[in-house]
């Protein structure tokens, strides 16, 4: 029986250290392209890649709603608090039970899918949402390479060609 889904919901995972105008770009042609009604900034209290934040979560979490502030689609949540896990795995099945008739969208840059098949149970997240891979300067040529890419083979993943903003969280750290 096929699923007939009533709205489609978009995830922009990441620790926003922080968030930029490349993540509301990301998020509006998400919107735009693939229809999608509402996008969730799940921002995570720390980067299993990364050794630690910059910016405290506090900071981080209302800096990323003063930038949506006029983009009443995006919301920006903490959820590991409520599922008791930083895992993308853990937040994707917990948003499909409870929201069961939601398509699901995970939004990524394309540096993320460079290492994605390191993220736990990476293939179950490809296999529970459609991952769109937004290019970002510089990433194209080793992501259309990478481990996830050859193994997904385009099933449920896309890249998404559209105007890059050459903008990244550690660039602006350092300014």
């Amino acid at each position: 029986m096929k699923i007939n889904y009533k709205k489609k919901i978009g995830i922009l995972g990441g620790s926003f250290d922080p968030a930029h105008i490349g993540h509301l770009k990301i998020s509006i042609k998400a919107k735009k392209k693939f229809k999608i009604n509402k996008i969730i900034w799940a921002v995570t209290k720390s980067n299993p890649f990364k050794s630690k934040s910059y910016f405290s979560l506090k900071k981080r979490i209302n800096f990323a709603k003063k930038i949506v502030k006029k983009h009443n689609f995006i919301s920006v949540k903490f959820y590991e608090d409520k599922i008791k896990s930083n895992k993308t795995i853990d937040l994707v099945n917990y948003l499909k039970k409870r929201n069961s008739r939601f398509k699901i969208y995970f939004l990524m840059g394309a540096d993320n899918l460079i290492t994605f098949h390191k993220w736990h149970k990476w293939k179950e997240i490809s296999s529970k949402c459609n991952i769109l891979v937004f290019d970002r300067t510089n990433y194209k040529s080793k992501s259309l390479k990478s481990m996830a890419f050859r193994k997904l083979n385009n099933k449920g993943l896309k890249f998404v060609k559209f105007k890059k903003v050459n903008i990244s969280s550690s660039q602006l750290r350092k300014i």
